[in-house]
């Protein structure tokens, strides 16, 4: 059961635990982390099978920003951008047609959001959905892409909070408080 004032269940099963994430407070002026080369069990990852490595490698290098963290030839290529944001494109002698109505999401910030959305088009003209980039009722900037492989790929940047917007309201519809609506809240979770 969830307790609409405090965000958490009522077993106080939910607490702050922003420190394990790699994504930086939302603001204008939000840094990147840089690309982390750590090796480390891996919580999820997504795979992707492809046809020509090359042509894929390509575009999730130059155009989404990952690098390649290792690979074995003709077989296996590794890529990441921050912690926790790994992609495993796969050889296989086919690939879908069409993309899939399912995405995966990956964090970046609002600086980053531009040059996403150029890199993208300057490898792949028509990889960017023409409403992108838009932004959603849950106050984030995100950019579709679709990928050689046809994966749908969305980049999703948190915006500054701002308790006057309707994003906030929205929010605040579902049970969900910002941090200055009421800033004392979150206090004993913190404390776990």
């Amino acid at each position: 059961m969830t307790d609409q004032n405090t965000n958490t269940n009522t077993n106080g099963d939910y607490y702050d635990a922003f420190e394990v994430s790699p994504v930086p407070a939302p603001g204008p002026d939000a840094v990147p982390p840089e690309p982390f080369h750590g090796i480390y069990g891996m919580p999820a990852f997504v795979t992707v099978p492809t046809t020509d490595l090359a042509a894929s490698l390509d575009f999730w290098t130059r155009g989404l920003g990952f690098f390649e963290l290792f690979s074995v030839p003709g077989t296996l290529v590794h890529l990441r951008r921050w912690a926790f944001q790994d992609v495993l494109l796969v050889a296989a002698d086919s690939a879908s047609a069409e993309a899939p109505a399912m995405s995966v999401s990956f964090a970046c910030v609002l600086g980053q959001i531009d040059g996403i959305v150029d890199a993208c088009r300057a490898v792949r003209p028509d990889s960017v959905s023409a409403d992108s980039p838009r932004d959603t009722l849950w106050n984030t900037r995100d950019v579709e892409v679709i990928t050689p492989e046809k994966a749908r790929v969305v980049l999703t940047a948190a915006k500054p909070y701002d308790p006057a917007s309707q994003e906030a309201r929205n929010l605040a519809e579902i049970g969900i408080t910002g941090p200055t609506t009421h800033p004392d809240e979150n206090e004993e979770h913190a404390r776990h």
